[in-house]
């Protein structure tokens, strides 16, 4: 069943339209109330990213919380790794991250976490859901129940801090010199200071938070910027996290971008050498690439494929014990240290791998040559095209042409009213022609 609010990462949408402040009290209010399991006194944390509407949200999200009687921990601008984190350690009993990631700053949104750093299941969203269009008027707290509010300081020093950790304490970056590329988002102060603590020579961009300048023409999805800078500083390497600092890509000595399903076979490489693979394989989605399936198949690992989304990915690692994933997009998961996509403890996995091997980025990290990939999106504003007869002939024929030896993946987008076309194979000439063939079944359908 449609749902009318969340999406496939959380509730989504433009700040004082989609997203208001009154949705965020309501939001509040249903999620608090969905998480008071006993008599103790409840807590939340919320963090946030460096978008002007960060306020609004946080403001009513806070009188939703403390209307329900929840007590609110308010972390400021932090990662939303760092949120999922802090959740657990400050067994707070929900967590929250105001962002729209990858956004621009128009949009806003709202994540949530269970008490174990989890997002939350489609279930749980669910019911929260149903209670948000609820008359909670009758299950408000009463006066002396009211939460409280107050700030935590210390937390950019905690999540530097759990960074670190993740690497051995021998590990050093020194003789490195890092472009880092923070997007003008969350992490634009942790982020630098963990790898000039780890003893890199560190070069910011994109730490200049205006509350609207957020992954404009910053961040991993805009990474001419830092491969720019990258060639003008002559760095060894750099990193672009997206505005809430759950995903990354890296740029190599040359310029040339590095995308999650290269850092994949990276980390996984690495972790199957030192014994660190919970599982011969990792788990991505049906959009990485058919080169990385193969490239893991002659190192003995499996590629285990889900539906888009990284909380699809950490579900299926969760459930059959796989402790690396991710998407080609740069969200990398590492059950070992985190419940989330974590970019800068990601970044920080591959630098130890280069550091370690002694070898220049683009050799380390270009493990396999990815096959011809192709993807579009046909917009359509009402219906379903994906139930066409003439759609589903087109999608099948396409399907048999490409056999043995490609993929077609065609998929609603979960945020916007959008298909995604996407196929890849050996043969570039045939992967445009099929893509061409189901966009022009589905505009067809869509008209």
């Amino acid at each position: 069943m449609a749902r009318k609010y969340f999406g496939t990462d959380g509730i989504r949408g433009r700040a004082n339209a989609k997203i208001t402040a009154d949705l965020a009290m309501k939001v509040g209010q249903a999620a608090g109330l969905l998480f008071q399991r006993g008599e103790y006194r409840h807590r939340v944390v919320i963090g946030k990213d460096t978008r002007l509407s960060g306020y609004m949200i946080e403001y009513a999200m806070v009188a939703g919380f403390t209307s329900v009687g929840m007590d609110v921990l308010l972390l400021g601008p932090t990662p939303t790794p760092a949120v999922a984190m802090l959740t657990r350690s400050m067994r707070a009993d929900l967590g929250v991250m105001i962002s729209a990631s990858h956004n621009l700053y128009e949009d806003n949104g709202i994540k949530l976490f269970g008490p174990d750093g989890f997002k939350l299941s489609d279930e749980i969203e669910a019911n929260i859901e149903a209670l948000i269009d609820d008359d909670l008027a009758d299950r408000l707290a009463k006066s002396p129940q009211l939460g409280r509010a107050k700030r935590i300081d210390d937390v950019a020093a905690r999540y530097i801090e759990y960074a670190k950790r993740t690497l051995p304490r021998d590990v050093s970056f020194d003789g490195l010199r890092v472009v880092i590329d923070c997007a003008n988002g969350a992490a634009y102060k942790v982020a630098p200071e963990a790898l000039w603590e780890l003893g890199a020579e560190v070069i910011k961009i994109g730490v200049e938070p205006d509350g609207v300048n957020i992954n404009q023409d910053v961040g991993s999805t805009a990474p001419e910027t830092l491969a720019q800078k990258v060639r003008e500083m002559r760095a060894d390497v750099g990193v672009a996290l997206d505005g809430d600092a759950d995903r990354m890509i890296i740029v190599d000595e040359k310029g040339h971008v590095i995308d999650g399903d290269q850092i994949l076979a990276v980390v996984a490489e690495s972790w199957q050498a030192d014994g660190r693979l919970a599982k011969p394989g990792i788990v991505a989605t049906v959009m990485s690439n058919l080169g990385l399936e193969r490239r893991l198949a002659e190192s003995g690992l499996v590629l285990e494929r889900t539906a888009v989304g990284d909380r699809y990915v950490l579900e299926r690692m969760v459930e059959k014990g796989f402790n690396v994933g991710g998407e080609q997009s740069g969200h990398i998961i590492l059950t070992d240290h985190s419940t989330t996509g974590d970019g800068l403890v990601a970044a920080m996995q591959v630098l130890a791998v280069v550091n370690k091997q002694g070898k220049p980025v683009s050799e380390v990290c270009r493990r396999f040559e990815p096959l011809p990939q192709v993807l579009r999106n046909v917009r359509f504003k009402s219906g379903r095209p994906l139930e066409d007869e003439a759609v589903l002939k087109t999608i099948a024929a396409a399907t048999a042409r490409l056999g043995d030896h490609g993929r077609l993946v065609v998929r609603p987008s979960g945020t916007e009213s959008v298909i995604r076309v996407m196929a890849e194979a050996d043969d570039r000439a045939l992967v445009d022609a099929l893509v061409d063939d189901v966009c022009a079944a589905v505009a067809k359908s869509a008209a």
